[in-house]
């Protein structure tokens, strides 16, 4: 099983954000994690991240020639991007929604994903250890 994780805007300084949200991590040190998970359960996974929405949207594309299932966390633009609404409308391997914070249980605005329509699985506010989630649930499928 070959797993795209993408993470979007502002991942890159999480380690600088509320570690009581967010978990208290690096982005590192969470892809270090991600990728020991993936091999633990017999899966590989190719992480990135990104602040331009146009990168993201083109990863969404390009994992359409190889990916068996992607892990989403736009971040804020879960609450408003069609464009990538759009991108991983077009994959037809199963898609996780993943943020490290509940957003359901967040600021009105958060709560809005227009990528849950979408999703095989959302796993909300479980920190790291909702990447580890979402990859067991890809490799069951």
């Amino acid at each position: 099983m070959r797993v795209l994780v993408l993470n979007g805007v502002n991942l890159d300084v999480l380690d600088r954000r509320d570690a009581t949200m967010y978990g208290g991590l690096s982005l590192s040190e969470l892809e270090t994690k991600i990728y020991a998970w993936a091999r633990e359960l017999g899966a590989t996974a190719r992480c990135r991240q990104t602040n331009n929405e146009g990168q993201y949207v083109e990863w969404c594309h390009e994992a359409l020639e190889w990916a068996d299932g992607v892990v989403v966390n736009p971040g804020a633009w879960s609450h408003y991007s069609y464009a990538i609404h759009d991108a991983l409308e077009l994959l037809e391997v199963p898609v996780v929604e993943v943020h490290l914070s509940n957003i359901a249980e967040r600021e009105d605005w958060r709560r809005n994903s227009v990528i849950a329509p979408l999703a095989a699985a959302r796993i909300l506010g479980k920190g790291p250890d909702g990447y580890r989630e979402a990859l067991e649930f890809l490799v069951a499928k």
